[in-house]
C-alpha cells in the first residue's frame, strides 16, 4: 500500500554563508523541506531583511523534515582555500541530517564530494526553495556568531559589518590589530601579517 511518501524523492537544498568576510568560519545548512508543511516567503537570504530571516529561521526548523548546520574553521579555511572549506562544511551539513536524501541540490556551481546523486544549481537560492532555507539557517548562524565575536571583541563591530571588509572593518584591524578570528589568507589581512614580518 502507498503511504504516499514512499515513492517520493527526499532532497535536500544545501547552501553556504560567509565565504567573503575576513574573519569567522564558512557556514552551511542542508534542509529536506516537508511537503506538506509549505513555508510561505522563503527567497535568498540576501534579499530578506533581518528580521525576515530570523522569523523564517524559526519556521524552517520547526517545519522541517530535517536541517542540519555546519562550519569549516578559520584554520581550515587557512589551510584548505575557501571554496574548499566551503565544500568541507557542506558536506558536514548534508552529514548531519538524520534523514538522508535521494539527491542533494546545491547552490552554485561546485558539488561537496557527497554518497548521493547531487546537482549544482548556479542561483538555486532564489529558485529552489530547500536552497532558499538553507541559506536562511546558515545566513542566521553565522550572524549570530558574528554578534558573539562582538561580545568578546568589544572593539570590533562583529555586529554591524559581520566581519566582512568594509571600511569600518579594515580601520578596526589598522587601529586594533589582527585577531584570531581573522582568516590569514586573505586580504588585506594576508599582506598586513606580510608588512609585520609574520608568515
Amino acid at each position: 500500500m502507498d503511504d504516499g511518501f514512499s515513492t517520493k524523492i527526499i532532497v535536500a537544498g544545501v547552501d553556504e554563508a560567509g565565504r567573503g568576510p575576513l574573519a569567522g568560519p564558512v557556514f552551511a545548512a542542508a534542509v529536506i523541506l516537508d511537503p506538506m508543511r509549505p513555508i510561505s516567503g522563503l527567497a535568498d537570504s540576501k534579499i530578506l531583511s533581518e528580521s525576515k530571516r530570523d522569523s523564517l529561521y524559526i519556521l524552517i526548523k520547526e517545519a522541517a523534515l530535517s536541517w542540519s548546520i555546519a562550519q569549516a574553521s578559520v584554520e581550515e579555511i587557512d589551510e584548505l582555500n575557501i571554496l574548499q572549506a566551503t565544500l568541507l562544511a557542506m558536506k558536514r551539513a548534508v552529514n548531519g541530517l538524520h534523514i538522508r536524501p535521494d539527491e542533494v541540490l546545491v547552490d552554485g556551481n561546485r558539488l561537496p564530494d557527497l554518497s548521493m546523486p547531487a546537482q549544482a544549481i548556479v542561483k538555486g537560492d532564489s529558485k529552489v526553495q530547500a536552497i532558499s532555507a538553507a541559506s536562511i539557517l546558515a545566513k542566521v548562524e553565522r550572524d549570530k556568531l558574528m554578534v558573539g565575536y562582538h561580545q568578546q571583541y568589544p572593539d570590533f563591530a562583529f555586529h554591524l559589518h559581520k566581519g566582512y571588509g568594509t571600511k569600518q572593518h579594515l580601520a578596526e584591524i589598522e587601529q586594533r590589530g589582527i585577531l584570531a578570528v581573522h582568516r590569514r589568507t586573505f586580504n588585506p589581512v594576508k599582506t598586513m601579517l606580510l608588512r609585520q614580518g609574520k608568515p
